[in-house]
């Protein structure tokens, strides 16, 4: 997916009504995102799963003639999931997969989140099956953070769904705000 630049003003209007046909993106190879693709079932939130490049979610808002929009616009972003801090440790600990990932993803903004509302107390006190040592995992995800420009968010696996559609939602507005 190639950067967007906005070269339209849109009114308030029209951005409501572009945001309201908003398509979230899911990775084909993702895993065990049921409670994800219910929550936006449930929420008549479309989305499509194809294979993403980098990141297991991301959105685009589909072609609109009305607005002259002859294409669809995606946008350099997205959200890589890890179910747990189990995951997240196993996934910094082979660092060559991990990283490569994040090269992928350096022109966009990317966010990873972990499934695990005390995630960030998890980590550093070690509550993981990993036999990664809890003060290396944080400085191995912080040098990571820095080094790519990405922030990692820890929230309730129930709110996930509704996490990754108002992060893409909002994003996206302020996108075509300016």
């Amino acid at each position: 997916m190639e950067a967007i630049t906005m070269q339209y003003s849109f009114t308030d209007k029209e951005i409501k009504q572009l945001l309201a046909s908003m398509v979230m993106l899911v990775d084909s190879r993702e895993q065990e995102n049921g409670h994800i693709t219910e929550y936006m079932k449930a929420k008549h939130i479309p989305y499509q799963s194809k294979k993403l490049d980098y990141g297991d979610y991301g959105a685009f808002i589909p072609s609109n003639g009305e607005l002259g929009i002859a294409r669809d616009l995606y946008f350099p972003m997205a959200i890589e999931r890890k179910n747990s801090v189990d995951e997240l440790a196993s996934s910094i600990k082979d660092r060559s997969r991990f990283e490569h990932e994040l090269i992928r993803s350096h022109r966009s903004s990317f966010l990873l989140l972990v499934e695990d509302k005390n995630g960030y107390e998890n980590m550093v006190m070690g509550n993981y099956r990993s036999q990664y040592q809890a003060k290396a995992l944080l400085a191995s995800l912080k040098t990571f953070e820095s080094r790519y420009n990405f922030r990692t968010v820890f929230i309730d696996k129930k709110m996930a769904g509704n996490y990754l559609y108002h992060h893409f939602y909002y994003a996206i507005r302020d996108t075509l705000k300016y």
